[in-house]
């Protein structure tokens, strides 16, 4: 069975088709093709709505074109087409649900409305080290910070989530006020490694909350504050400092709260997931924290951590296996810019 996958909830264009095949578990990726629109959206320091939506409009076709030549494959080995039907922005959804939902009418073939999140907290079974189920899930992705327990595909338990800022919006939004360009996270942690993490001293919100909630808009505040104090000519090196203490507040909080979880539902398996998952310092952490606890640390290969068609795909044909997927044949469609991952 091959299920052609399409992404567009944000400031990516994917698409990729995924095969599952007779007597495995895990579905295989054929081919996949992203346009990201970091070039398009730099000049105005962040995503702009409208012309992300016109631009999923110019590209999703020849992304789709480019996967089925690269996947060796015809439209008429599609059996499956796969959407983001949410959360995002409402608009670069209905492109994205409008496109799949035409192709496959097209077709006379189904077409499943995917959540987001869920191909995300998925998305590493599609690398060398696959996890099993059960395990946390850390999701960071955007807007998105979450604790899951998952014990298996549409089995979730939210254990903790964001309260205000994400730890994305942290990153985005403290390398903004540092003067860095778009997209702030990355920037700040290319700017970090040239940097004392140890030079300014930033709160880690709720890290002794007792709960699994996340808070970041108070780090924000106090970036902005100690810029203040460095006055307007800040030298290159004290932006560097400030950029590494920055990245290793988020990064003490996400560990904390993920082996907090582990310890709390008894889990020796951690899976990260989302954009901020690529963060380079965060995995070391991860990874040396969960090992003191004989835990392992699962991550989706780096070309999977942004947004992509591949795990859009992925969520579907693993719904599918397991008999969970409606999937729709009258081709209507809506979309959900807002919606829970636990009511997907």
């Amino acid at each position: 069975m091959n299920i052609l996958g399409v992404e567009s909830s944000c400031d990516e264009t994917g698409v990729a088709l995924v095969s599952c095949e007779p007597g495995t578990t895990v579905p295989r990726l054929c081919a996949q093709a992203l346009h990201t629109q970091i070039d398009m959206h730099q000049a105005y320091g962040g995503v702009v709505p409208e012309l992300a939506s016109r631009d999923h409009i110019r590209r999703v076709l020849p992304l789709a074109r480019q996967v089925l030549a690269d996947a060796g494959a015809q439209l008429a080995d599609i059996d499956l087409v796969a959407y983001t039907r949410g959360p995002g922005l409402a608009g670069a959804l209905l492109v994205g649900a409008g496109v799949a939902c035409a192709l496959a009418a097209a077709l006379e073939r189904p077409v499943l409305g995917v959540h987001h999140l869920e191909g995300h907290l998925l998305s590493p079974f599609l690398s060398a080290d696959p996890p099993q189920f059960p395990f946390v899930a850390l999701l960071v992705s955007g807007g998105h910070t979450q604790l899951m327990r998952v014990d298996d595909v549409a089995s979730y338990e939210l254990l903790g989530e964001t309260i205000d800022d994400a730890a994305g919006e942290a990153f985005d939004k403290s390398a903004k006020l540092m003067g860095l360009g778009y997209p702030g996270g990355p920037a700040l942690a290319r700017l970090a490694e040239f940097g004392d993490a140890d030079t300014f001293e930033l709160p880690r919100p709720l890290l002794h909350s007792g709960n699994l909630d996340f808070s970041f808009a108070g780090l924000k505040t106090a970036v902005r504050t100690r810029l203040q104090k460095l006055g307007t000519n800040v030298c290159e090196q004290d932006r560097a400092h400030l950029a590494a203490s920055t990245q290793q507040a988020i990064v003490d909080v996400l560990c904390a709260k993920s082996v907090a979880a582990l310890k709390q539902t008894g889990l020796k398996r951690l899976v990260v997931a989302g954009g901020v998952g690529a963060n380079a310092r965060l995995r070391a952490q991860l990874n040396a924290e969960c090992a003191k606890r004989q835990a392992r640390v699962h991550y989706p290969e780096l070309a999977l951590c942004t947004d992509n068609g591949a795990m859009i795909a992925l969520a579907a044909a693993m719904r599918w296996q397991r008999g969970l997927a409606t999937p729709q044949r009258d081709h209507a469609f809506d979309v959900r810019p807002r919606w829970a991952l636990q009511a997907a």
